[in-house]
Protein backbone atom coordinates (compact mmCIF):
# COMPACT_ATOMS: atom_id res chain seq x y z
CA UNK A 1 0.00 0.00 0.00
CA UNK A 2 2.73 2.21 0.61
CA UNK A 3 4.64 2.28 -2.58
CA UNK A 4 1.38 2.93 -4.06
CA UNK A 5 0.84 5.60 -2.31
CA UNK A 6 4.53 6.64 -2.94
CA UNK A 7 3.89 6.44 -6.78
CA UNK A 8 0.51 8.69 -6.29
CA UNK A 9 2.25 11.53 -4.63
CA UNK A 10 5.23 11.09 -7.28
CA UNK A 11 2.78 11.54 -10.66
CA UNK A 12 1.12 14.32 -9.09
CA UNK A 13 4.29 16.19 -8.08
CA UNK A 14 5.03 15.48 -12.11
CA UNK A 15 1.62 16.19 -13.98
CA UNK A 16 0.32 19.35 -11.44
CA UNK A 17 2.38 22.51 -11.71
CA UNK A 18 0.82 23.56 -8.53
CA UNK A 19 2.23 20.88 -6.22
CA UNK A 20 5.13 22.10 -4.58
CA UNK A 21 6.34 18.90 -1.72
CA UNK A 22 5.13 15.69 -1.01
CA UNK A 23 3.95 16.50 2.22
CA UNK A 24 1.44 18.88 0.41
CA UNK A 25 0.38 16.52 -1.77
CA UNK A 26 0.13 13.67 0.80
CA UNK A 27 -2.05 16.29 3.48
CA UNK A 28 -4.24 18.45 1.54
CA UNK A 29 -4.90 16.66 -2.12
CA UNK A 30 -8.39 14.52 -2.00
CA UNK A 31 -7.03 12.46 -4.51
CA UNK A 32 -4.98 10.68 -3.02
CA UNK A 33 -7.16 10.02 0.47
CA UNK A 34 -9.85 8.88 -1.84
CA UNK A 35 -7.54 6.24 -3.44
CA UNK A 36 -6.36 5.19 -0.46
CA UNK A 37 -9.51 4.46 0.95
CA UNK A 38 -10.39 3.12 -2.10
CA UNK A 39 -8.11 0.68 -1.88
CA UNK A 40 -9.08 -0.58 1.62
CA UNK A 41 -12.78 -0.79 0.45
CA UNK A 42 -12.00 -2.87 -2.73
CA UNK A 43 -10.23 -4.99 -0.35
CA UNK A 44 -12.87 -5.75 1.88
CA UNK A 45 -15.18 -5.92 -1.45
CA UNK A 46 -12.86 -8.51 -2.85
CA UNK A 47 -12.89 -11.01 0.41
CA UNK A 48 -16.92 -10.91 0.76
CA UNK A 49 -17.41 -7.97 3.35
CA UNK A 50 -19.45 -6.12 1.13
CA UNK A 51 -21.36 -4.12 4.03
CA UNK A 52 -17.90 -2.65 5.23
CA UNK A 53 -16.04 -1.99 1.69
CA UNK A 54 -19.80 0.20 1.02
CA UNK A 55 -18.85 1.45 4.23
CA UNK A 56 -15.48 2.65 3.95
CA UNK A 57 -16.35 3.84 0.48
CA UNK A 58 -19.12 6.27 1.74
CA UNK A 59 -16.94 7.82 4.32
CA UNK A 60 -14.50 8.63 1.42
CA UNK A 61 -16.88 10.42 -0.08
CA UNK A 62 -18.38 12.28 2.81
CA UNK A 63 -14.28 12.95 3.26
CA UNK A 64 -13.17 13.85 -0.34
CA UNK A 65 -16.01 14.58 -2.38
CA UNK A 66 -15.16 11.97 -4.80
CA UNK A 67 -17.07 8.34 -5.22
CA UNK A 68 -15.72 5.17 -6.13
CA UNK A 69 -17.69 2.29 -5.52
CA UNK A 70 -15.48 -0.64 -3.72
CA UNK A 71 -16.19 -2.71 -6.92
CA UNK A 72 -14.14 -0.70 -9.16
CA UNK A 73 -10.88 -1.45 -10.23
CA UNK A 74 -8.47 1.20 -10.33
CA UNK A 75 -4.48 1.05 -11.94
CA UNK A 76 -1.62 2.19 -10.52
CA UNK A 77 -0.55 6.26 -10.66
CA UNK A 78 -3.89 7.30 -11.42
CA UNK A 79 -3.92 11.52 -10.59
CA UNK A 80 -7.97 12.80 -9.21
CA UNK A 81 -7.18 16.10 -9.63
CA UNK A 82 -9.33 18.09 -7.51
CA UNK A 83 -11.40 15.40 -7.84
CA UNK A 84 -14.56 16.78 -6.29
CA UNK A 85 -18.00 15.36 -7.89
CA UNK A 86 -16.20 12.33 -9.06
CA UNK A 87 -18.31 9.32 -9.51
CA UNK A 88 -16.55 6.17 -10.80
CA UNK A 89 -19.19 3.24 -11.08
CA UNK A 90 -19.03 -0.48 -9.93
CA UNK A 91 -17.73 -2.40 -13.26
CA UNK A 92 -15.66 0.69 -13.79
CA UNK A 93 -11.77 -0.31 -14.37
CA UNK A 94 -9.08 2.71 -14.68
CA UNK A 95 -6.09 1.67 -16.26
CA UNK A 96 -2.15 3.32 -14.79
CA UNK A 97 -1.02 6.90 -15.78
CA UNK A 98 -4.98 7.67 -15.85
CA UNK A 99 -5.87 11.57 -14.95
CA UNK A 100 -9.21 12.69 -14.10
CA UNK A 101 -10.45 15.84 -13.31
CA UNK A 102 -13.11 17.18 -11.21
CA UNK A 103 -17.35 16.37 -11.97
CA UNK A 104 -16.34 13.39 -14.24
CA UNK A 105 -18.61 10.27 -13.89
CA UNK A 106 -17.93 6.87 -15.33
CA UNK A 107 -21.47 5.64 -15.52
CA UNK A 108 -23.28 2.81 -16.57
CA UNK A 109 -26.89 2.57 -18.41
CA UNK A 110 -27.45 -0.67 -17.99
CA UNK A 111 -30.13 -2.33 -15.21
CA UNK A 112 -28.88 -5.54 -15.24
CA UNK A 113 -26.97 -6.80 -12.33
CA UNK A 114 -23.78 -9.04 -13.07
CA UNK A 115 -23.30 -7.42 -16.50
CA UNK A 116 -20.30 -4.93 -17.44
CA UNK A 117 -22.03 -1.64 -16.83
CA UNK A 118 -19.33 0.51 -16.57
CA UNK A 119 -16.23 2.15 -19.36
CA UNK A 120 -12.80 0.43 -19.04
CA UNK A 121 -10.35 3.46 -19.21
CA UNK A 122 -6.87 2.61 -20.36
CA UNK A 123 -3.06 3.38 -20.05
CA UNK A 124 -2.42 7.44 -19.90
CA UNK A 125 -6.37 8.34 -20.52
CA UNK A 126 -6.96 11.66 -19.84
CA UNK A 127 -10.68 12.83 -18.90
CA UNK A 128 -11.30 16.41 -18.98
CA UNK A 129 -13.82 18.28 -16.01
CA UNK A 130 -17.37 17.35 -16.23
CA UNK A 131 -17.17 14.63 -18.72
CA UNK A 132 -19.67 11.93 -18.70
CA UNK A 133 -18.58 8.41 -19.81
CA UNK A 134 -21.49 6.06 -19.76
CA UNK A 135 -21.62 2.34 -20.51
CA UNK A 136 -20.00 -0.60 -20.58
CA UNK A 137 -17.19 0.18 -23.48
CA UNK A 138 -13.47 0.81 -23.62
CA UNK A 139 -11.47 3.65 -24.10
CA UNK A 140 -8.31 3.15 -25.79
CA UNK A 141 -4.78 3.94 -24.26
CA UNK A 142 -3.93 7.60 -24.58
CA UNK A 143 -7.21 8.58 -25.35
CA UNK A 144 -8.27 12.40 -24.58
CA UNK A 145 -11.64 13.32 -23.85
CA UNK A 146 -12.94 16.59 -23.49
CA UNK A 147 -14.18 18.65 -20.52
CA UNK A 148 -18.13 18.05 -20.74
CA UNK A 149 -17.88 15.61 -23.35
CA UNK A 150 -20.58 12.65 -23.18
CA UNK A 151 -19.29 9.65 -24.34
CA UNK A 152 -21.41 6.97 -24.79
CA UNK A 153 -19.28 4.47 -27.68
CA UNK A 154 -15.87 2.91 -27.99
CA UNK A 155 -12.53 5.17 -28.38
CA UNK A 156 -9.97 4.15 -30.49
CA UNK A 157 -6.55 4.37 -28.69
CA UNK A 158 -4.86 8.27 -29.57
CA UNK A 159 -8.14 9.66 -30.09
CA UNK A 160 -9.42 13.11 -28.79
CA UNK A 161 -12.62 13.29 -28.20
CA UNK A 162 -14.81 15.98 -27.66
CA UNK A 163 -18.65 17.59 -27.21
CA UNK A 164 -22.23 15.50 -26.75
CA UNK A 165 -22.41 13.27 -28.54
CA UNK A 166 -18.84 12.82 -27.85
CA UNK A 167 -17.07 13.10 -31.67
CA UNK A 168 -13.59 11.96 -32.65
CA UNK A 169 -11.33 15.35 -33.17
CA UNK A 170 -7.76 13.95 -33.31
CA UNK A 171 -5.96 10.69 -33.64
CA UNK A 172 -2.80 10.55 -32.10
CA UNK A 173 -0.41 7.67 -33.52
CA UNK A 174 1.48 6.32 -30.44
CA UNK A 175 -1.34 6.61 -28.34
CA UNK A 176 0.69 8.99 -26.13
CA UNK A 177 1.14 6.63 -23.24
CA UNK A 178 3.29 8.02 -20.82
CA UNK A 179 6.48 6.03 -20.81
CA UNK A 180 6.38 3.71 -17.53
CA UNK A 181 2.88 2.32 -18.72
CA UNK A 182 4.96 1.93 -22.39
CA UNK A 183 7.58 0.28 -20.90
CA UNK A 184 5.55 -2.41 -18.60
CA UNK A 185 3.53 -2.55 -22.00
CA UNK A 186 6.88 -3.56 -24.08
CA UNK A 187 8.01 -5.53 -21.10
CA UNK A 188 4.24 -8.07 -21.07
CA UNK A 189 5.20 -8.18 -24.92
CA UNK A 190 8.18 -9.46 -24.73
CA UNK A 191 10.51 -7.29 -26.53
CA UNK A 192 13.05 -5.10 -25.14
CA UNK A 193 12.23 -1.79 -23.29
CA UNK A 194 13.32 1.86 -24.67
CA UNK A 195 17.00 2.79 -24.37
CA UNK A 196 16.31 6.19 -23.66
CA UNK A 197 13.62 6.08 -20.56
CA UNK A 198 14.68 9.69 -19.76
CA UNK A 199 13.46 10.61 -23.55
CA UNK A 200 10.49 8.92 -23.31
CA UNK A 201 9.65 10.31 -19.86
CA UNK A 202 9.87 13.59 -21.57
CA UNK A 203 8.44 13.29 -24.21
CA UNK A 204 5.07 11.73 -22.37
CA UNK A 205 5.54 14.88 -20.30
CA UNK A 206 5.13 17.01 -23.33
CA UNK A 207 1.90 15.15 -24.65
CA UNK A 208 0.42 15.01 -21.60
CA UNK A 209 -2.35 17.48 -22.22
CA UNK A 210 -4.05 19.05 -18.60
CA UNK A 211 -7.94 18.90 -19.31
CA UNK A 212 -7.62 16.73 -22.36
CA UNK A 213 -7.22 20.19 -24.41
CA UNK A 214 -5.52 19.99 -27.77
CA UNK A 215 -3.70 23.00 -28.65
CA UNK A 216 -4.83 22.34 -32.60
CA UNK A 217 -7.81 20.19 -32.04
CA UNK A 218 -10.39 21.89 -33.81
CA UNK A 219 -13.93 20.75 -33.57
CA UNK A 220 -14.75 18.43 -36.60
CA UNK A 221 -17.81 19.80 -37.90
CA UNK A 222 -16.36 23.01 -37.59
CA UNK A 223 -13.41 22.01 -39.63
CA UNK A 224 -16.36 20.90 -42.08
CA UNK A 225 -18.63 24.12 -42.12
CA UNK A 226 -14.73 26.11 -42.52
CA UNK A 227 -14.24 23.68 -45.63
CA UNK A 228 -17.48 23.86 -47.54
CA UNK A 229 -17.21 28.33 -46.58
CA UNK A 230 -13.84 27.96 -48.51
CA UNK A 231 -15.65 25.49 -51.19
CA UNK A 232 -18.45 27.99 -51.94
CA UNK A 233 -15.82 31.30 -51.98
CA UNK A 234 -13.73 29.68 -54.72
CA UNK A 235 -17.17 29.00 -56.70
CA UNK A 236 -18.25 32.43 -56.27
CA UNK A 237 -15.31 33.64 -57.74
CA UNK A 238 -14.69 31.65 -60.63
CA UNK A 239 -18.80 32.51 -61.34
CA UNK A 240 -18.00 36.12 -61.58
CA UNK A 241 -14.74 35.17 -63.73
CA UNK A 242 -16.80 33.47 -66.00
CA UNK A 243 -19.22 36.13 -65.83
CA UNK A 244 -16.79 38.97 -66.32
CA UNK A 245 -15.15 36.79 -69.58
CA UNK A 246 -18.92 35.93 -71.29
CA UNK A 247 -19.73 40.24 -70.98
CA UNK A 248 -16.15 40.63 -72.48
CA UNK A 249 -17.17 38.06 -75.86
CA UNK A 250 -20.03 40.14 -75.79
CA UNK A 251 -22.52 38.44 -73.99
CA UNK A 252 -25.13 40.29 -72.07
CA UNK A 253 -24.43 39.56 -68.28
CA UNK A 254 -26.56 43.24 -67.06
CA UNK A 255 -28.82 40.81 -65.33
CA UNK A 256 -26.18 39.81 -62.60
CA UNK A 257 -25.72 43.34 -61.36
CA UNK A 258 -28.95 43.08 -60.08
CA UNK A 259 -28.51 39.62 -58.24
CA UNK A 260 -27.03 39.84 -54.55
CA UNK A 261 -23.51 40.32 -54.13
CA UNK A 262 -21.52 37.56 -53.24
CA UNK A 263 -21.16 36.38 -49.87
CA UNK A 264 -18.28 37.53 -47.08
CA UNK A 265 -15.96 34.23 -46.09
CA UNK A 266 -14.56 36.01 -43.94
CA UNK A 267 -17.59 36.87 -41.61
CA UNK A 268 -18.98 33.86 -41.87
CA UNK A 269 -15.42 31.95 -40.75
CA UNK A 270 -15.70 34.19 -37.79
CA UNK A 271 -19.44 33.44 -36.59
CA UNK A 272 -18.41 29.35 -36.86
CA UNK A 273 -15.29 30.03 -34.66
Amino acid sequence: MFRHLREDIACILERDPAARSRWEVLTCYPGVHALAMHRIAHGCWQRGWLWLGRFVSHWARFLTGIEIHPGARIGRRVFIDHGFGVVIGETAEVGDDCTIYQGVTLGGTSLYKGTKRHPTLGRGVVVGAGAQVLGGFEVGDGARIGSNAVVVKPVPAGATVVGNPGRIVVRRTGGGVPAEAGTAGQERAGTAPSPAPARDAAAARAAFAAYAVEQNGDDPLARAIHALIDHASEQDARIRRLGQALEALGADVAQADKEPAGFDPGTLNKMVD
